[in-house]
């Protein structure tokens, strides 16, 4: 299956946001050529489009920081260790863990890849109405995918750090926005949501050669996903709608082996929603060059360290050992439970050079087998050809449970069967919201979701406490919500707030 690759486009494409202030860079164009003249064709506003759906890939690496985004999201869950090394390999991470971040060790790549997407997307939208060959059909395309991405990043910005620098205008100088409450960014940022959705421009699916574009399904989910973190009832029954109108296109339905989904098989199967594209061949991606197209290093990240078993598919990997599965995650699987050896890798008793929290149990989904990068031209370790599924199938039918389970419970209880059912595990006879939290555990561990549903849950305070082991010290408390900004964003802007953590 082609894939819509998201390349780096340094020459026509703006440089990234790496603040809100003067370290913002300005578009360039290394072939001098005006930019009032270079964005008059269909083809170069193409590239600008592509060029936004470009940060997508960053956040694994680039920027000096690891930031995968399942790691950044599952760490401060209770599925999960953080692992690595030692304690201070990835310290961020492993302060995130026990809530005891600071503005030296927050996720602060991920602010600047975010705000160059959400710049980048700005460019489009300033840029479409320059060409003067384009199509109306593909202008409107151009424009709405455009805003949905920017949606995405800033949703990203809105989960992590709530309270941020919001603007829909690239900046002037002093290259400052204001800093505008999380409910603000929401309210804003759904409104904008609303307005793509409404347009009906966006296909439910693009076809084959273009998947990795914003789609009408993609814009549905992330909606859903806005509103019900926000707890947002006002408009739980419109986020139903779009669940529902899922289920009821053809396009999507739940695979037969919830193991086929994480093979190179499964990327943009009729589950898939939406994926972030990675490739192995013809990559440019090197550790020198990190920003550029190609694979993923996330697999080299969860893996086992030295793990030379040819019978595993993982000779001589050099896995570096984060994120390793917690016993009691395994644990809480039926025997039965098709999902367990889906997700849990379970290599208890064989050896290989253990690391700081070693289970022996890692994350089967995205675990680094040597098929995945047997293409790379190089840097194989950042060059895994293993998609990020973002959303999935199984994750509208659950969204759907949740939000119709007080107006309607039988079809809550539907759904969340069809979930279990592919699992091959009994059903339910009725159902709750605790029901379909535990449900999303078990559906979702290892895609970043399980901390964000703890806190939208209002269960994390008595979830994401200190554990026996020692590892996890603090407990989560509701100022923990948003992770600290980077000192660096304070520096460049005195103005900026730090969030209370």
């Amino acid at each position: 299956m082609a894939k819509f690759n998201n390349i780096a486009l340094g020459c026509i494409a703006a440089m990234a946001l790496a603040s809100c202030s003067d370290e913002f860079l300005e578009v360039t164009n290394n072939t001098g050529e005006n930019l009032e003249d270079y964005y008059t064709t269909a083809a170069h506003i193409d590239e600008a489009l592509t060029a936004a759906y470009d940060p997508l890939h960053w956040p694994d690496w680039g920027l000096d920081q690891y930031n995968a985004l399942n790691i950044d999201a599952e760490i401060m869950g209770d599925n999960f260790w953080v692992g690595g090394s030692n304690a201070s390999d990835m310290l961020n991470w492993h302060l995130l863990s026990n809530y005891s971040a600071d503005a030296n060790n927050t996720l602060q790549s991920l602010w600047t890849v975010d705000y160059s997407g959400i710049k980048r997307c700005n460019d489009v939208l300033r840029y479409v109405d320059w060409a003067t060959d384009m199509t109306s059909d593909a202008k409107a395309s151009t424009i709405m995918q455009a805003r949905t991405l920017r949606v995405y990043y800033y949703n990203m910005l809105w989960h992590y750090f709530g309270n941020i620098p919001f603007y829909l205008v690239n900046l002037s100088s002093p290259y400052t926005a204001p800093q505008i409450s999380a409910d603000e960014v929401y309210a804003n940022v759904i409104k904008e949501l609303e307005e793509v959705i409404a347009s009906n421009v966006l296909p439910m699916r693009w076809d084959d050669k273009n998947c990795g574009r914003a789609s009408q399904a993609m814009a549905y989910m992330l909606y859903a996903e806005m509103v019900m973190y926000q707890n947002d009832e006002s408009r739980y029954a419109k986020a139903l709608e779009y669940m529902e109108k899922i289920v009821a296109d053809s396009n999507y339905e739940l695979l037969a082996d919830y193991a086929d989904i994480w093979k190179e098989s499964g990327e943009w199967s009729k589950e898939s929603i939406w994926e972030i594209n990675y490739d192995d061949n013809n990559n440019e991606r090197g550790w020198s060059s990190p920003l550029a197209i190609g694979g993923t290093v996330m697999p080299t990240l969860i893996s086992p360290n030295s793990f030379n078993h040819e019978e595993y598919g993982l000779s001589s990997r050099d896995g570096w050992g984060f994120m390793p599965v917690r016993i009691e995650t395994y644990n809480m699987f039926d025997e039965n439970d098709t999902r367990r050896a889906a997700t849990c890798w379970d290599v208890r008793g064989v050896e290989y050079t253990e690391r700081y929290q070693d289970t022996h149990i890692w994350l089967a989904k995205y675990v680094a087998q040597n098929a995945n990068n047997a293409d790379a031209a190089g840097d194989i370790n950042l060059n895994y050809n293993n998609n990020l599924r973002v959303y999935r199938y199984a994750e509208v039918l659950l969204n759907a449970a949740e939000l119709c389970l007080s107006s309607n419970p039988s079809k809550a209880l539907e759904y969340v069967n069809m979930v279990r059912t592919r699992a091959g595990i009994s059903k339910l006879a009725s159902v709750s919201k605790e029901d379909i939290i535990q449900e999303r555990r078990l559906e979702f561990v290892g895609e970043g979701k399980r901390y964000f549903d703890l806190v939208r849950s209002g269960l994390a305070a008595s979830v994401l406490v200190p554990d026996e082991y020692g590892y996890r010290t603090n407990a989560w408390t509701p100022n923990k919500k948003y992770i600290p900004i980077a000192q660096a964003e304070l520096d460049s802007d005195p103005n900026l707030v730090q969030n209370n953590y």
